[in-house]
């Protein structure tokens, strides 16, 4: 089946599902989540075509791909993950979905296995395991990603046009990206010693457009110098405006971090702007070992702040959507008075680089 962004499918029964699957509950590696189960039968919007992600588990933080997938507008609840928060948009496989309208729902799917292949208990015994030390090691789509996707070269052109022709982005927004990536490596932006010129002719030209200026400015405090903190004590629902970026990296140091968290360029379209408050962070899985890890220091998710992929390098055009998480030292609370109207989630994707302290 053949799916664009915007599409409206339906997630096939339990029943089918369970027949794509192997003993791990996986197919082509990539894993079927036991909250999953939960959407059978019911219709969405495609979101987005998943044939390109980021990967965020190995370190090298460059693209890949993943065939015949999708982002449909639902997020893991981490209910079978030790209740991880991260919030990860989930990946679906093609042959778990149906087109609307497809009456015949028990033809034979093009990844069937045998009649003895999975079962629901096998999915909800795959989530998790003990490790030789005796702690929980979970198993989900964000730790098993390099199972069920190959490494995608930066200067594979089939990325750009299939970004325009999956329906994930305009041709104005593809253009606007590549120039951005021309514009960083050609004119050596990304250098602290050669690239200011770049940036300062970047930020005149943004200026006078009404642009965002250049997003990867370092911040202020020499590296291996403790970072400040603020606690606010923020709660799902409260509005709060995000700082200016000037304000932010009087926060970070000359790495871009704050107390561990990474302030990812992504981030800066959203200074100035007034979210509401979704989620506080206090846990989540560490994709690369699959171990619950604590925060240290507070952090929050704020709705509709998600990577766009606008400034991402070789991960341009990546529609994952991972939620920007926030230190609470980068907003400032704002009264409903004195807000504008908080934005609904945006539906748009991408990916940032989810560099996240370690825990306690």
């Amino acid at each position: 089946m053949k799916v664009r962004t915007g599409d409206w499918v339906e997630v096939r029964s339990k029943e089918e599902i369970l027949r794509t699957l192997d003993k791990e509950g996986r197919l082509d590696g990539l894993p079927f989540m036991p909250q999953m189960f939960n959407y059978c039968g019911q219709r969405f919007r495609v979101q987005a075509n998943a044939y390109k992600t980021c990967d965020t588990v190995s370190g090298d933080y460059g693209g890949l791909h993943l065939p015949d997938a999708v982002h449909l507008d639902i997020r893991c609840d981490g209910l079978a993950h030790g209740g991880c928060q991260a919030g990860c948009l989930l990946f679906w496989k093609n042959a778990w979905l149906k087109p609307i309208g497809d009456a015949d729902a028990a033809r034979a799917l093009a990844h069937s296995r045998a009649d003895d292949g999975c079962t629901e208990a096998d999915v909800r015994q795959a989530v998790q395991h003990q490790g030789t030390d005796g702690e929980t090691i979970y198993s989900c789509q964000a730790t098993e990603l390099l199972n069920y996707t190959r490494p995608l070269k930066w200067w594979d052109a089939r990325q750009y046009v299939e970004a325009y022709t999956s329906g994930n982005r305009t041709l104005p927004q593809v253009g606007r990206g590549l120039w951005y990536l021309l514009y960083y490596y050609g004119t050596l932006a990304f250098s602290e010693r050669w690239g200011r010129p770049a940036r300062w002719l970047y930020n005149r030209f943004q200026a006078v457009t009404g642009g965002i200026p250049f997003p990867r400015a370092e911040g202020k405090i020499p590296a291996g110098q403790l970072t400040p903190r603020d606690d606010l004590d923020l709660k799902p629902g409260d509005l709060v405006r995000v700082k200016s970026h000037e304000e932010i990296r009087a926060t970070l140091d000359t790495r871009f971090y704050n107390r561990g968290l990474y302030f990812d360029a992504e981030l800066v379209p959203y200074c100035g702007k007034v979210f509401r408050v979704g989620a506080r962070i206090e846990r989540f899985v560490d994709e690369r070992s699959g171990r619950m890890r604590r925060m240290k220091t507070p952090a929050v998710i704020l709705d509709g702040v998600v990577c766009k992929s606008l400034y991402s390098g070789r991960r341009m055009f990546c529609p994952r959507a991972i939620h920007l998480w926030c230190r609470e030292i980068w907003l400032e609370r704002v009264s409903v008075e004195a807000s504008v109207q908080a934005p609904q989630p945006t539906l748009a994707g991408g990916c940032a680089t989810p560099h996240r302290e370690a825990a306690d």
